[in-house]
């Protein structure tokens, strides 16, 4: 018996999507800089081939950071993740099955008097805010942890 092969005819195909390895595949190899401008722009991308609740809860979360660090500067590092800096990194923002985690590079020093911080609480530098599909933060609070990033990062740098 001899198996039968089917052929996709034409009309069949489905529109293309970006996809999140097309992403990465846009993305900047390791260690090079990206122009603000391109950074901001793969950024759109990434949140755009998410959809769905990811993409929106990413959107908002880019929005609240870049209100509440105007200076801060969009880069996109390690095969297409998302980074917001300010005189070193402030956090990055990953989306995955389950959550959008915002991890912040050094959270373990900013105070966190409304508990943001629900992951990565083990370590001594990084600490990390994981949303799940549906979940709110509170955008003053999470301005404030974002602002002191900020503050700190520049401490830092004097």
């Amino acid at each position: 018996m001899t198996p039968v092969v089917r052929k996709k005819k034409p009309s069949q195909k489905k529109p293309s999507k970006v996809k999140p390895k097309a992403i990465a595949k846009m993305s900047p190899q390791p260690n090079t800089k990206v122009a603000a401008s391109s950074a901001s722009s793969l950024i759109d991308q990434r949140i755009e081939a998410l959809s769905g609740w990811r993409g929106e809860t990413l959107a908002k979360m880019r929005a609240l950071i870049l209100e509440a660090a105007p200076e801060a500067i969009e880069e996109v590092k390690w095969g297409g993740t998302p980074v917001w800096s300010d005189h070193g990194i402030l956090c990055t923002g990953e989306a995955y099955k389950a959550v959008v985690k915002l991890t912040f590079a050094r959270g373990a020093s900013l105070p966190d008097p409304k508990a943001l911080f629900n992951s990565s609480l083990e370590g001594n530098t990084r600490r990390a805010l994981d949303l799940r599909e549906g979940e709110r933060v509170d955008a003053r609070a999470f301005k404030s942890l974002v602002k002191a990033a900020v503050a700190y990062n520049r401490a830092l740098k004097k």
